[in-house]
């Protein structure tokens, strides 16, 4: 079980299973939403991933067809994306998650 928040503790959720390696993302539009370097995200199926706090909060942006982001529109923390593709998992952010992390990360995509 993990636990994860946003910048402002407003969205609160919980993840009740084991965490996938981390995938660190350079592609231009990760820049930008996240305002750094790459974003890092661990993939969580949906059943997995439990909503404690801030529903009301969550503001979606579809950054390109068929890609959602998912977002506090508070403190404007990133949270996760989904595909349509790929309805079932959520990307959520690693740096919102509260535990120390034992995962490593296991692919940087878009660097060349």
């Amino acid at each position: 079980m993990h636990t994860g928040s946003c910048l402002c503790g407003g969205v609160q959720f919980r993840i009740d299973a084991a965490l996938a390696p981390i995938k660190a993302c350079h592609c231009e539009q990760c820049r930008k939403a996240q305002g750094t370097p790459f974003a890092t995200n661990t993939p969580v199926s949906a059943e997995a991933f439990e909503l404690i706090s801030g529903t009301d909060l969550l503001t979606v942006f579809e950054s390109s067809p068929g890609k959602q982001r998912v977002f506090c529109r508070t403190c404007g923390s990133p949270i996760y994306s989904t595909r349509d593709s790929l309805p079932d998992i959520y990307r959520v952010r690693v740096g919102l998650i509260d535990e120390p992390l034992a995962i490593e990360t296991v692919a940087h995509c878009y660097t060349a």
